[in-house]
């Protein structure tokens, strides 16, 4: 029995099982947990932009429509004014044609008087003269050049010692004062200062325009007067979260009117329509049409309070620029001045006769006094 005892082997101590180590476990779960929440909101941010951004192409697109159908009509439009504006370019030439017909006509009369007396030459010269003042008036609209060829005329009315034209000086001297009363029209001025307010607006940059109000946009100014300060870092960076957290998160009040961003191409157009309505001036200028001139100027304006940034130096200046011009008014009421050349025409031609009948009575009795001597 002891040989048999001391064989067996020695018997082996059970353990206790230790227990699984599960916090790696947890730890790895709360990971997972975390990503899947970070993942979830990160696709709905996506989510959300990707249909503001599609909301926004729509918009554009349509606005790309209604621009083109827009400028398809004004250039329908444009067309017909030009057609119009040359008709009236050719009734004018017509016109200035007929006046140097007259005019040369008028001349020849002169140059073939050559047994007129002074009185008749001096009253020739005024009919010139008020000749020249009605075209200036009636066709270029120039009363300043209206105003001196009647004062000439007045002037070789006076020189004259014919007291038949005290009718003729008294209507000049009527046609003079209603021309001093009128304020005269600087239309080239005029042009020259839409011309330079169409060169400002090709000078806009886009960063002149509404855009620059939309959410996230910070001045520089803003920034440099924030960094002036000296502020801690940790105001810089509480800073820097809460724009990150305004480029995610914005708020939209439904109560307000919003206007639409514009893209560059957009921006573009807006330009050109500024253009467009500041051409539509000039030539209302040229045309003396007050309407079109109000109306061209009201639309560029609206335009300009619509689309561009009233802070901005440029926009301020075109804008009280178009303001100063609204006020001007390109066609004055214009007097009738032909009266006195009506009543010298009636003179001169009242001279012609008596003139004609004394040379009528002179042939007679010479031919009498020839008859009596023989």
């Amino acid at each position: 029995m002891t040989d048999t005892t001391n064989q067996l082997p020695a018997p082996i101590s059970k353990d206790a099982p230790k227990r699984p180590k599960l916090w790696p476990i947890w730890l790895i779960a709360s990971l997972a947990l975390l990503c899947t929440a970070a993942l979830g909101l990160w696709s709905w941010q996506q989510w959300n932009n990707h249909q503001a951004v599609m909301q926004t192409i729509e918009s554009l697109q349509q606005g790309t429509n209604r621009l083109e159908d827009l400028y398809s009509d004004r250039g329908s439009l444009q067309s017909e004014r030009i057609q119009a504006l040359e008709n009236k370019l050719a009734a004018q030439r017509e016109l200035i044609a007929t006046q140097q017909r007259q005019i040369d006509h008028t001349a020849r009369e002169l140059l073939e008087a050559g047994n007129r007396t002074r009185t008749d030459w001096l009253l020739a010269e005024a009919e010139y003269l008020l000749r020249i003042a009605n075209q200036r008036l009636m066709i270029e609209k120039d009363i300043r050049g209206a105003l001196s060829a009647l004062e000439s005329a007045d002037d070789v009315l006076n020189e004259s010692d014919d007291i038949g034209v005290y009718p003729v000086r008294q209507q000049l001297a009527r046609e003079i004062l209603a021309l001093k009363g009128i304020s005269g029209v600087d239309r080239t001025g005029l042009y020259l200062k839409l011309e330079a307010a169409i060169g400002s607006v090709h000078e806009l940059t886009d960063q002149a325009l509404i855009s620059e109000r939309a959410p996230g946009f910070m001045a520089a100014d803003d920034g440099a007067a924030a960094d002036a300060e000296g502020r801690n870092m940790v105001a810089r960076a509480w800073d820097r979260f809460k724009a990150t957290l305004k480029q995610v998160v914005v708020v939209r009040r439904m109560d307000e009117p919003v206007k639409p961003l514009l893209s560059p191409d957009q921006s573009a157009y807006a330009r050109l329509n500024l253009q467009l309505m500041l051409e539509e001036a000039e030539m209302a200028v040229l045309r003396g049409n007050q309407p079109l001139f109000e109306r061209a100027l009201g639309k560029a304006r609206s335009t300009i309070d619509s689309w561009y940034d009233g802070t901005e130096p440029r926009v301020r200046a075109l804008s009280e620029t178009l303001s100063e011009l609204a006020d001007r008014n390109v066609d004055p009421e214009l007097p009738d001045i032909s009266q006195s050349l009506n009543l010298l025409k009636e003179r001169l031609a009242g001279r012609l006769a008596s003139t004609n009948a004394s040379d009528t009575d002179k042939a007679a009795s010479n031919s009498d006094n020839g008859g009596d001597d023989s």
